[in-house]
């Protein structure tokens, strides 16, 4: 018996790993985060035990996975995204590892980066942003004091912004003060589900774009000039750069 944690991908059943498929076409329990994971990633379970974790306490999810464990049957536990990701994940891992269940992580695509395939860009593009800042801004969980918006935007990197547009307005008070006013921004609702969503703008218009298309939750918020600027051809393919693999041309 083992539980598996396993992320299944930003909504598009096709991005689940194909050992995330494996495991799910196995497992006799499936516990899923009803609120975000797309239902259709059930069908690669037909025969499981289905719980919707949405409606549960941590001590609910933890139960069901100690009656799995007594009745040695397999769990797949299944985050949105990439369960490491706010996904709760280390609590329930703790407690597993001090009570002795055997259990596995499977990682998934992250809705940050999908929401990066939907507008069509690379987060790190040369001489434009060579890093990529995840985070939140401060809701019912609280973020450390080091970690507020306005301190992280201070390096003008590309950003992704989890959990946060149902305070648009208040993202966007945060980011002037270290983001030009015409810095791109970038709201993408179910990245990679069919009913997809983008909405693309400036600081400056933004908050009017998102509150025009009604956007409330379920939506990642991208913010960089990777949006939208000039940049430099990557050295790894140009002709004139040698590295291990190639000889530059003479």
């Amino acid at each position: 018996m083992k539980v598996y944690f396993i992320g299944a991908g930003p909504g598009d059943p096709e991005l689940l790993t194909i050992k995330a498929k494996k495991v799910l076409e196995k497992a006799e329990i499936v516990i899923y985060a009803g609120s975000l994971v797309n239902p259709e990633i059930l069908d690669y379970a037909p025969q499981a035990e289905v719980y919707n974790s949405a409606g549960m306490t941590l001590e609910e999810v933890l139960g069901k996975m100690e009656e799995a464990s007594e009745k040695d049957q397999t769990v797949a536990r299944v985050h949105t995204g990439d369960p490491s990701i706010y996904g709760a994940l280390q609590e329930q891992i703790d407690y597993l590892k001090e009570v002795g269940i055997a259990y596995q992580i499977i990682p998934g695509v992250s809705s940050f980066l999908a929401a990066a395939a939907a507008v069509e860009r690379e987060f790190t593009l040369p001489d434009v942003s060579q890093t990529v800042i995840v985070t939140r801004l401060e809701g019912r969980t609280p973020v450390p004091e080091k970690e507020r918006l306005h301190k992280l935007a201070k390096h003008n990197t590309s950003l992704a912004i989890f959990l946060s547009v149902h305070m648009i307005s208040d993202v966007v008070e945060e980011l002037k003060e270290e983001y030009p006013i015409k810095t791109p921004i970038a709201v993408v609702q179910k990245a990679s589900w069919s009913d997809e969503r983008v909405v693309q703008g400036q600081l400056s218009n933004i908050v009017e774009q998102v509150k025009t298309a009604e956007i409330t939750k379920t939506a990642m918020i991208l913010v960089g000039d990777f949006l939208d600027s000039d940049y430099q051809h990557s050295k790894l393919y140009d002709k004139n750069f040698s590295h291990q693999f190639r000889q530059a041309e003479e």
